[in-house]
């Protein structure tokens, strides 16, 4: 019952983590914890344990848990190894997807366009945004999926989770840029999808990598450019449901 109670913990804590129900500082008692969740204390000290290696909850002695606040070394790290890894994944996409990959790939990217322009069309994003990002996610697990590398999916997709988390700086990206200009920016996206599903189709494992790498550097840079003179931390804006089961 130990591993089964630890799990409920777990999903209690991880879910208002990512809901923004318990921000960034926000500290995680035990007792308090075991109350809410009804499992002894036991469980729930392993289940903080593995939501620090989650990357979402900070450990302290004598201080406890407290939800983890990123600064902006970490999260320059955190960014780097992403681009790293997801750049690699490509890569092995070009090389080992199939007929299956490449059908959830152009689904994905089709989808997006259809998406986009809709959302050209009008003049706020919602509430078709939702929507793009979700598909956005999907192009992205699809060339994870393709890479046929299970460790470095599930790194991927742990460092995926904290950077949806993290992006955004509260609103910062909406607060500081016309809807002109993100439309500018979800063309540019879609043309680097064009160029990543291109690569991989003809199986160009050097041009997707390249490819992969400028699209993911570009997000790392609008995001530390949204972060630069900011107090960074963990965002609380809601997650969909299948950002929210991102971490293995």
């Amino acid at each position: 019952m130990k591993s089964v109670n630890t799990d409920v913990a777990y999903d209690y804590v991880r879910r208002r983590i990512l809901s923004g129900e318990y921000p960034p500082g926000h500290a995680l008692i035990t007792e308090g914890l075991s109350t809410a969740t009804g499992v002894s204390r036991t469980p729930v000290r392993d289940a903080l344990r593995k939501l620090e290696a989650d990357g979402l909850v900070t450990i302290r002695a004598h201080a406890g848990a407290s939800v983890k606040i990123m600064d902006l070394k970490e999260f320059k790290e955190m960014c780097d190894l992403r681009l790293a890894l997801e750049s690699h994944a490509a890569g092995l996409a070009a090389q080992y997807r199939n007929e299956r990959d490449l059908a959830e790939m152009r689904h994905a990217n089709s989808e997006m366009k259809r998406l986009t322009g809709a959302i050209l069309k009008k003049k706020s994003e919602e509430p078709l945004i939702s929507e793009l990002v979700r598909e956005d996610v999907r192009f992205h697990i699809a060339i994870m999926t393709a890479a046929r590398n299970d460790l470095i999916k599930k790194e991927i997709l742990r460092l995926h989770l904290i950077n949806r988390v993290v992006s955004g700086q509260n609103g910062t990206d909406r607060a500081t840029q016309t809807k002109a200009l993100r439309d500018v920016h979800r063309q540019e996206v879609l043309e680097s999808h064009n160029q990543i599903l291109t690569a991989i189709e003809a199986g160009d494992a050097a041009g997707a990598k390249q490819a992969m790498e400028h699209h993911i550097q570009d997000i790392i840079d609008n995001r530390l450019s949204a972060m630069v003179g900011a107090e960074s931390g963990l965002i609380t804006h809601e997650l969909t449901d299948e950002e929210l089961v991102y971490s293995p």
